[in-house]
């Protein structure tokens, strides 16, 4: 795990004003692509556009326009769309800056949300984090992404087959089904980093190795960044269901309070899961120390039983003229003999106290 997961670059922006429009974060290279999907209870109208110009119609219609930007590194266009939809320059600031902690800000007359959208790369087995962006007004959602691809192909699907309440609701509404996209991602990537716990518990129990103990603190490591990531949507929820702005209606409160509770069962399950990582650690210390004090138990009791084995020894090979045992003809088979009466006697001591 780098620390740029949890930490952005920002020394290019050092001795800028406020509001400079400096996109932080990875490097992208690849063109932006603008999709609008507007509709209403009655008519659907879906496009992909080449200019952010012919977005800017459909500000004042009465449907709900979406309009889905992937891609932030391009100033010029950030900049226009902040222009026509009126939007404070720190905003679009923040918008470029993929560092930012998920937040929620009321500015009247629109809302900006941030919300990080996580997916698993099975390839690098690690979790990847991209920071999403919402401008809410009332009759509009502007979602920017840092690059194509997201989890709202379900939410395309609802407004596509006009099933469900979302064709016939405004615009929090669909600011709500965006975000509820996201949480629901959440219960996605607990769900694998549970199964990959399971499994690593029985092979703590097994076999503990090395590539077991880094597999644990790989996993702690994941679970603080899902901490970073998930824990300010709490509160981020928590002041949508409150119903405070006038661009959440009443009726969308009630399905803000439901995202509430799926947050607070998300970070219930990460705390448990750290929980069990800690545990897990603890296990994988006492097992080694275990098998270590298994080793140096039966070292002991070796040298142990060798102790009078080599007094006996160290005694008749001393080499002094006058020992009356070296003279008799069964000196040697005598020796033997007692030197294997005292390792059997000490061998069957020492299971009678349960040391063997």
């Amino acid at each position: 795990m780098t620390i740029s997961r949890f930490t952005k670059r920002v020394s290019n922006k050092i001795g800028l004003p406020p509001g400079s429009l400096v996109h932080v974060g990875k490097e992208r290279t690849e063109s932006v692509t603008i999709s609008i999907i507007d509709y209403d209870e009655n008519q659907l109208h879906e496009e992909v556009v080449a200019t952010v110009e012919e977005c800017f119609p459909f500000k004042e219609t009465s449907t709900v326009t979406w309009i889905n930007i992937n891609g932030i590194h391009n100033s010029e266009i950030i900049d226009k769309i902040g222009k026509k939809f009126d939007l404070h320059p720190l905003i679009l600031e923040d918008i470029m800056n993929t560092g930012q902690r998920p937040k929620l800000e009321d500015f009247g007359h629109y809302l900006y949300i941030v919300l990080k959208m996580l997916q698993i790369d099975d390839n690098e087995d690690e979790i990847k984090a991209e920071q999403v962006s919402f401008i809410v007004g009332e009759n509009f959602v502007i979602s920017f992404q840092e690059v194509e691809g997201d989890v709202f192909d379900h939410v395309r699907g609802r407004i596509r087959s006009g099933k469900g309440r979302i064709r016939k609701m405004r615009s929090d509404y669909l600011a709500y089904a965006l975000i509820d996209a996201i949480v629901d991602r959440y219960f996605v990537i607990l769900e694998k980093l549970g199964d990959r716990i399971e499994l690593m518990e029985d092979d703590l129990l097994e076999n503990p190795t090395t590539d077991t103990l880094q597999d644990i603190h790989g996993l702690k490591r994941e679970m603080i960044f899902l901490r970073k990531s998930i824990w300010p949507v709490r509160e981020v929820i928590s002041l949508l269901e409150r119903g405070e702005s006038s661009l959440i209606h009443e009726t969308t409160t009630m399905y803000m309070k439901d995202i509430y509770d799926h947050t607070i069962q998300i970070m219930d399950s990460i705390e448990s899961f750290r929980d069990m990582l800690s545990g897990m650690l603890d296990i994988y210390l006492s097992t080694i120390s275990n098998k270590m004090n298994e080793v140096m138990k039966v070292l002991t009791i070796i040298a142990t039983i060798f102790i009078p084995i080599t007094f006996i020894a160290g005694i008749y090979g001393m080499n002094f003229e006058y020992m009356p045992e070296l003279g008799w003809r069964w000196s040697y088979p005598m020796l033997w003999i007692v030197i294997i009466s005292v390792t059997l006697t000490m061998i069957f001591y020492f299971k009678r106290k349960n040391w063997l």
